[in-house]
């Protein structure tokens, strides 16, 4: 269990970050998802495995030796999360399954987040994360470009938006900053684009369009930095046409 009082910089790093509006914090709270610059897990450094992520002292313990990736998730808001005051999370493991990939075993892990404030639930939320063995990720061919249509919203992947989006959020995770750990480690082509990050796009062009609700979305493929990001309210895909993430609001226009 976590609890803090929740102050407005974050939100408002992440509103310059991503060049959104933010608004009344106090009165309105926090905009769908921005709750996870809030009540973040602090590992001490000895915590910290060789990849940056965490792999003790911490909710879920990753299985040893496999390599995480977070899948999607389901998001449910029942009031407004205010800043200037208090709130707690709660955390419990739903569910864990190992099953038979085409790469290798998997475990799938389903963990329930609770945020807490003026005595009510006001965040509910499900991650389902994947422990998966060590691999090469194939190259994806680069196409040629797909330019945004009107409706989309075309975000510049740099090194730097994902080093400060994994400051806001406390995620030492290497694949997100070290390009070095990144191709010569885990193989990947490029810097790794959040996951939250993509999902965090989505809800803000659907807030940008009007629309609330419960959010739900889903990770499809691994989206490199040099790959670029495109966004609507229901997906998000890479610079060449290739679909990454989907999802969106399940409620009704504001």
């Amino acid at each position: 269990m976590t609890t803090d009082l929740l102050l407005p910089d974050p939100a408002h790093a992440l509103g310059a970050l991503l060049d959104v509006p933010v608004p009344d914090l106090a009165e309105e709270g926090l905009p769908p998802l921005w709750h996870w610059l809030y009540l973040l897990d602090r590992p001490a450094q000895a915590d910290l495995g060789p990849d940056g992520h965490p792999f003790r002292n911490t909710v879920p313990v990753p299985p040893p030796g496999r390599r995480r990736m977070w899948a999607g998730g389901r998001v449910r808001r029942s009031g407004p999360l205010r800043c200037g005051e208090t709130a707690t999370r709660e955390t419990t493991v739903l569910s864990a399954q190992d099953k038979q990939g085409r790469s290798g075993p998997l475990t799938f892990v389903v963990v329930r987040h609770q945020i807490w404030q003026r005595g009510e639930v006001v965040v509910e939320e499900e991650q389902d994360i994947v422990y998966r063995e060590p691999g090469i990720t194939p190259e994806f061919p680069e196409t040629p470009d797909v330019e945004p249509a009107e409706d989309e919203w075309a975000i510049d992947v740099t090194p730097t938006l994902l080093f400060r989006f994994s400051a806001l959020t406390y995620n030492a995770h290497r694949i997100h900053y070290d390009r070095d750990y990144a191709r010569d480690v885990e193989g990947y082509p490029g810097l790794l684009t959040h996951g939250p990050l993509q999902a965090l796009a989505m809800a803000e062009a659907g807030r940008k369009a009007g629309l609330a609700g419960d959010f739900e979305y889903r990770l499809v493929a691994p989206l490199f930095d040099h790959q670029g990001m495109v966004v609507t309210p229901t997906s998000v895909r890479d610079r060449y046409g290739r679909r990454t993430a989907t999802g969106g609001f399940t409620g009704a226009r504001r």
